[in-house]
């Protein structure tokens, strides 16, 4: 129930080869190192770090990838010993305890699953599985398979008790995803080490989920963030230029799509957000990009409204705080549709630099 890398950071910076760093020194003080990229939790990962010496960038960025670690030793779908298969495993038998971490993110979720009205779900494991079959044996699922993987789906047989801080299925057979909202998850965290080592900006960009925060830069006002176009193909995707600029301080940004991840069943494309109700992809938007103040909100809400389609999802985001939106529907050559508040983060007449890396 996630993304690809669809987002790109504009800062004026040599490009990186992968696990470089790269130290500019600025005027005040202080200096940016930008750490190249790692893989972690199945994607890229990379820091850029505004601190007052190198040794202190150095301090931010290990932080921020260690705990970008943790976070997928404990909440990995597809990792064996990752404290979330151990909940998939035993949570229909017996309550489970679990790390704060993890309670607070299950918590999450729920409230996520809450606002949504059920388009955001990470019990959509059933669903997941079912599909990554159909990928594997060119089959379609039937109706029937369909219908039994929708009946173990519902954050409502999540069974949270926050004074044991245990976690228990209702329904045998249930499997939770936290492909939707870890990632978001691990940037905030990520964000939080900087800060306490001493970082006075900076950026997480983990698998196209980016969180900016404090000066930025050098050159820059603030953070800018390219988004790519939807309708560009695979083999162009890395050459071409940014559909919009964003301009930014202390928030995030995160895109969702089925237009870059899929699966394909005899011929037919299927979305990897899947809708928890149908059981079927998402398919009505080609990308919705949601910019959040934290990196959680982004991830969860940037899914909810792929699920939900343009005009509930438009209706989502317009009752939030602080939150916004910009919908690429699928049928209209890419023409954007912004939320209220979405164009005041546009760049002045929507300018592009090179950016630092086409991905």
């Amino acid at each position: 129930m996630k993304k690809y890398l669809r987002i790109v950071v504009l800062v004026a910076v040599p490009v990186l080869l992968l696990g470089l760093l790269y130290l500019r020194s600025r005027a005040g003080g202080v200096v940016e190192v930008n750490s190249g990229y790692r893989v972690l939790m199945g994607t890229f990962s990379r820091v850029i770090v505004i601190a007052p010496s190198q040794s202190a960038a150095q301090r931010c960025i290990e932080a921020a990838f260690d705990v970008q670690d943790r976070v997928e030793s404990l909440m990995s779908y597809h990792r064996e010993d990752s404290e979330l298969s151990k909940i998939n495993r035993y949570a229909a038998e017996r309550p489970v305890p679990v790390s704060d971490w993890m309670f607070e993110v299950l918590q999450e979720a729920v409230r996520f699953h809450e606002l949504s009205e059920g388009a955001f779900d990470v019990t959509v494991g059933p669903l997941m599985d079912l599909w990554r079959r159909a990928g594997k044996t060119n089959v379609l699922p039937t109706e029937e398979a369909l219908a039994e993987a929708r009946r173990k789906v519902g954050s409502d047989k999540l069974i949270l008790d926050p004074k044991n801080r245990t976690v228990r299925f209702a329904v045998e057979g249930m499997r939770v995803d936290l492909g939707g909202i870890a990632k978001g998850y691990a940037v905030d965290k990520a964000v939080e080490a900087m800060i306490k080592r001493g970082a006075r900006g900076g950026l997480v960009d983990l698998g196209g989920n980016i969180r900016v925060f404090g000066r930025a830069p050098a050159g820059q006002e603030r953070w800018r963030i390219g988004l790519q176009d939807p309708n560009v193909a695979p083999d162009q995707f890395g050459g071409s230029p940014p559909l919009l600029v964003l301009e930014m301080t202390d928030a995030s940004v995160a895109t969702s799509g089925h237009y870059r991840r899929f699966t394909k069943v005899q011929g037919q494309t299927q979305s990897h957000i899947l809708n928890p109700r149908t059981g079927a992809g998402a398919g009505a938007l080609a990308s919705d990009t949601i910019i959040a103040p934290d990196a959680i909100s982004a991830d969860a809400l940037s899914t909810a409204v792929s699920v939900l389609g343009l005009e509930k999802g438009l209706a989502l985001i317009e009752r939030l705080p602080a939150v916004e939106v910009i919908l690429i529907p699928s049928d209209n050559n890419a023409v954007p549709i912004f939320s209220r508040g979405a164009e005041s983060y546009l760049a002045s007449a929507n300018r592009a630099v090179p950016p630092l890396e086409n991905r």
